[in-house]
């Protein structure tokens, strides 16, 4: 069996509890997507080696197989790293638009080879999302995968819409989050298993995941996220925490974003923080999260399935905690 280059321990708390089939397969997984680099160049194919071998959470991939079941077969297993290879493609392109020095802790693509580099290793790492499917002929991942693609651009068309307008809805920023987080992980359950509950599972998981993300960019510290203090602010990325923060203490909407620099952010930050808008944020996502887990009542879910799903949930929470 193959892990992921850095487990994290939510996802190590998962594939503990699991029967002996999921870490197989997860391996699996993990195999997959180290041959997607081969073949492509020296250049182009050694650039998505190092970016898939950065690791991450695979909690995507892993929604897949659990939802798809032990018998589920090669087809989860494709499915499960076609949905890996969308969410790298979309962090690589994200890091192109906002021209990020690091991510996990690590220089970027687009800081090291350059902006045209890091797009084309974007654009193939999409494209190896849709051939591993294509190669599968698997027609409703295909279709669950291109929807969620299109919801993914469109959240990141509404996030740079509202870039360093610090008097959002909180209905526009959930809306934005919907379509730029929790529709993937959303997308992952539903094509592991066409079952209504977990697709309403994967979205409210997705939300708190990315509502526990916005809490730590403004909690920090940079030696966890990987990325500096603020680096949202920075970028002009409104989130929930400003925007409750906001409401609490109206003066912190008259600061200028985009005359932020970084100790300016970092202060910012602790205004933020002095207003309880962290601690309100985590508790939407622990009701978030709550909330997930009770679709998972009911005959639909086995004794295992119902146990592991609910570690992922809670590993949402862990990881932010």
């Amino acid at each position: 069996m193959t892990r992921p280059s850095a487990v994290p321990p939510p996802v190590t708390a998962v594939l503990d509890a699991s029967s002996r089939w999921l870490p197989a397969r997860l391996g699996e997984v993990e195999e997959l997507l180290r041959e997607q680099g081969v073949d492509y160049g020296e250049l182009l194919g050694a650039e998505v080696t190092r970016t898939l071998a950065a690791g991450g959470k695979r909690l995507r991939p892993l929604l897949v197989l659990l939802c798809a079941g032990p018998d589920a077969g090669e087809g989860a297993v494709r499915a499960a790293a076609a949905i890996e290879l969308v969410h790298m493609a979309t962090l690589v392109h994200d890091d192109v638009l906002d021209d990020a020095p690091l991510r996990r802790g690590l220089p970027t693509i687009a800081a090291t080879a350059g902006r045209s580099r890091a797009t084309a290793v974007g654009d193939l790492l999409f494209a190896r999302a849709f051939a591993l499917l294509g190669e599968h002929a698997d027609a409703r991942a295909i279709a669950l995968l291109a929807a969620a693609s299109v919801s993914l651009a469109d959240g990141e068309l509404a996030q740079r819409s509202d870039a360093f307008d610090a008097g959002i809805s909180e209905q526009r920023y959930l809306d934005r989050c919907r379509l730029k987080t929790a529709t993937l992980f959303e997308c992952a359950c539903l094509i592991g298993r066409d079952l209504p509950a977990l697709g309403d599972f994967g979205a409210q998981i997705g939300l708190a995941f990315q509502l526990l993300d916005d809490v730590l960019d403004v909690s920090g510290p940079a030696e966890r996220t990987g990325k500096a203090r603020g680096t949202d602010l920075l970028d002009g990325t409104v989130t929930l925490p400003l925007i409750v923060a906001v409401a609490a203490d109206p003066s912190i909407g008259e600061t200028d974003l985009h005359a932020l620099d970084a100790p300016a952010a970092e202060r910012l930050c602790d205004r933020i923080a002095a207003t309880g808008a962290l601690d309100r944020v985590r508790a939407r996502a622990l009701e978030l999260v709550a909330s997930a887990k009770a679709q998972l009542d009911g005959d639909a879910f086995d004794a295992e399935q119902r146990q592991l799903l609910g570690l992922v949930a809670d590993g949402v929470v862990q990881r932010y905690s």
